[in-house]
């Protein structure tokens, strides 16, 4: 074992290892710099989607209307199973 360390040890390492640290730190700045952007955007795009939404809903009044109470002896519902499934 000790003969194969002091051959690994007498071997050059290739110039590629020297830059290797660089390009791994500039590889992180990178993913960093695209994990605040996309925190960025998504920010952007719930604000305008909520924005939209709020635009979109106050620019076309409806009037409330109160929903039918449900109760087994109320009338008959259009949406009731037994109607649903008549044929006539």
């Amino acid at each position: 074992m000790n003969d194969e360390l002091h051959i690994l040890r007498a071997i050059e390492l290739p110039q590629a290892f020297d830059a290797l640290d660089d390009r791994i730190m500039s590889g992180l700045a990178v993913c960093r710099r695209e994990a605040v952007a996309t925190r960025r955007l998504m920010a952007l795009a719930a604000f305008v989607s909520l924005g939209t939404g709020a635009v979109v809903g106050s620019a076309i009044p409806q009037t409330a209307v109160a929903a039918s109470p449900l109760s087994p002896f109320g009338p008959v519902s259009a949406l009731a199973p037994s109607t649903l499934l008549d044929t006539q």
